[in-house]
């Protein structure tokens, strides 16, 4: 049997950045419990293509590479900083250049960041209704965490840890074949990039 593969896509221009680190510790968690693999990329990975692209052939190599593994994924995870209430424009622009059709049936985890709790909202009236759109399958349970849920760059606070627990398991029946017990902890599972 195969090991699912699980792709993450962080919408952030910042290096370092709390929202690749929810990214990552979400990949990490999933790969860990259904026995997989796991990568992570950002919008700086996807390069100055990106903004000059008009269709998804027009991006250079390596960020056509990057968005085809999201296509290709049998779990994603996307995360995004909210700036004034939304997501910010490069990362609408990715999801533009994807056919419609390129995550249909999908299992996707959605994660935000930002400042205070006054964005929490963004994962329901933002988030999900893009990916209706790709009639993609978003967890029921999302990842809203800010400023004051992380020590020295990584998520720290408990109770934002519980509910990436919970999104997680949320994955379990889209990912039927992999049974919890294939955990490979202690192993590194995410690709570098």
């Amino acid at each position: 049997m195969s090991h699912p593969i699980i792709t993450g896509f962080a919408g952030s221009l910042s290096a370092p950045s709390r929202t690749r680190a929810v990214v990552e510790d979400a990949v990490q968690l999933t790969a860990e419990r259904y026995g997989g693999t796991g990568s992570v990329f950002d919008l700086l990975d996807l390069g100055p293509s990106l903004g000059r692209a008009r269709r998804f052939g027009d991006l250079a190599q390596e960020a056509q590479d990057l968005l085809q593994s999201l296509v290709e994924a049998d779990a994603i995870v996307l995360a995004t900083p909210v700036h004034k209430g939304s997501y910010g424009g490069l990362f609408k622009h990715v999801f533009d250049l994807l056919d419609p059709t390129a995550l249909y049936g999908k299992p996707i985890l959605l994660a935000a960041s930002g400042g205070g709790d006054r964005h929490a909202l963004v994962i329901e009236h933002q988030l999900r209704p893009l990916f209706g759109f790709f009639e993609a399958q978003t967890l029921a349970t999302g990842v809203y965490v800010s400023d004051r849920d992380f020590t020295d760059g990584r998520l720290a606070d408990p109770a934002a840890r519980a509910r990436l627990e919970r999104a997680v398991d949320q994955f379990g029946p889209y990912l039927p074949g992999f049974l919890a017990s294939h955990s490979v902890s202690g192993a590194p599972v995410l690709a570098a990039i």
